[in-house]
């Protein structure tokens, strides 16, 4: 007998709006109980951040749901673009916490300017109008930011560069990364602890390697932070190979993605 059949429906729901997505999925299952009461709007909207519609509102994506739970699932499968385009917003399936993909045209890169040394242009599997090329460089550097007020409080985030390699690419072996805040350390004490990461390479020495995501791309982690509440002003990655000043080639950049651990 199901015995959480017994409690009211609004009972239920309040049950589950203090557990978490991945619960109130497998509550959902175990009980024909939770399963009515998982469809209730008052359980999801506690899973949707605090600001959510503040979010949607700098959207440039068309959005159609019917309930606060399709909104959610939304949000987790198909990232909308804000704050005009430069970055994406998507939530961890599992917690409901923000992910933010910072647009590569938002990224500081040395040279990026030069046609000579990086292009501009689309591609069909972006969530953007452009990602960078990299034609030929010695000099490989780029910064990605982002706001800490903008993404979940109180949350371990790791931030990746999401990338594709072009046929005949080249001297992508190994790169230095880290991430750090921008009012709390210098660049100079941050690079001292940069992580070895190779952005080709898939067996070999013990550097972080990059691996396949579900939407086709690379990633590379770069590195990890702890946002609080919100308050440390910019957090900035970085990704730089600017010691051996060998020629480098083939790289498509897409964006540096902040995502929860």
């Amino acid at each position: 007998m199901d015995y959480f059949g017994l409690l009211p429906e609004g009972v239920l729901s309040e049950i589950l709006s203090l557990t978490s997505p991945k619960d109130t999925v497998r509550l959902s299952v175990c009980s024909l109980a939770f399963k009515y009461a998982a469809q209730s709007d008052v359980v999801w909207e506690k899973f949707l951040p605090s600001d959510y519609q503040h979010i949607i509102s700098k959207s440039n994506s068309l959005l159609s749901y019917t309930s606060k739970k399709e909104l959610y699932f939304s949000l987790c499968d198909s990232p909308i673009l804000t704050h005009g385009s430069k970055l994406s917003f998507s939530l961890d399936k599992k917690t409901g916490k923000k992910c933010f993909m910072v647009a590569a045209r938002e990224l500081a890169i040395s040279w990026g300017d030069t046609p000579h040394y990086w292009e501009w242009s689309s591609h069909p599997d972006s969530r953007f109008s452009e990602v960078a090329n990299l034609r030929f460089v010695c000099w490989l550097d780029m910064r990605g930011k982002i706001e800490t007020r903008l993404l979940s409080k109180r949350t371990r985030y790791v931030v990746y560069l999401v990338f594709k390699l072009a046929d005949g690419f080249y001297g992508l072996e190994t790169a230095n990364a880290f991430v750090r805040f921008v009012d709390c350390e210098s660049d100079n004490e941050a690079e001292r602890r940069a992580n070895v990461v190779s952005l080709s390479r898939r067996e070999g020495p013990s550097e972080k390697r990059s691996k396949r995501r579900v939407d086709g791309w690379m990633e590379i982690e770069m590195g990890n932070f702890f946002n609080d509440a919100g308050e440390d002003g910019d957090v900035e990655a970085r990704l730089m190979e600017i010691r051996r000043l060998f020629a480098k080639g083939g790289l498509i950049v897409q964006g540096m993605e902040f995502r929860p651990e």
